[in-house]
């Protein structure tokens, strides 16, 4: 996949992991609640996902997004400078994900950078791994994160740490947005 920029790449590793499981567009839209027409598009590289509809798919295949995403990149490295790093866009959602470790699928921690535009929130339905941990370091703004029946309001430099289960959301301050660092630990 080097020849195709990420976007293709993704849509590409979205096809395959549906023929890996020898799942139908009909199948995979069943498990997902997402529509054929959309998954098709999709994986056609003709429309992104949504931050959510990725949530989805990665549900439906067992991975987190840090995980799906780093499969998409075009090489391994122990080093990877900030101008290599790749970034994720929701347009729909507010949303910017910036893989800040470089793509390994032998170390258990990943780091990102999310950003939420002012007053943009992300709804998730279901953890993409039951039990995830996360750690979320809020660096700017405001954010309000929602897990299962708790929910949290983090100011600047505060830190929650806790095990992804049920329905999540993330909510950014209205008028500052949110800039936070994510740590996903495998388990």
């Amino acid at each position: 996949m080097p020849d195709l920029n990420t976007e293709q790449r993704l849509a590409a590793r979205l096809a395959e992991l549906r023929l890996q499981r020898g799942w139908s567009l009909d199948e995979l839209s069943v498990a997902t609640g997402i529509s054929r027409a959309s998954l098709s598009r999709i994986e056609r590289s003709e429309t992104s996902p949504t931050a959510a509809l990725l949530n989805r798919l990665c549900v439906a295949y067992g991975l987190t997004m840090s995980r799906l995403l780093s499969e998409v990149e075009e090489e391994a490295s122990l080093l990877i400078r900030a101008d290599q790093q790749p970034v994720w866009q929701d347009d729909a959602s507010g949303f910017q994900r910036r893989n800040v470790s470089p793509p390994a699928t032998h170390f258990r921690c990943e780091l990102v950078e999310g950003k939420l535009r002012p007053g943009a929130r992300i709804d998730y339905e279901a953890p993409p791994v039951h039990g995830l941990e996360q750690h979320i370091w809020l660096r700017e703004g405001g954010l309000t994160v929602s897990v299962a029946s708790q929910q949290w309001t983090l100011q600047p430099g505060d830190c929650l740490r806790f095990h992804l289960i049920g329905k999540s959301a993330f909510e950014a301050h209205l008028t500052d947005g949110a800039r936070y660092l994510l740590v996903v630990a495998k388990p």
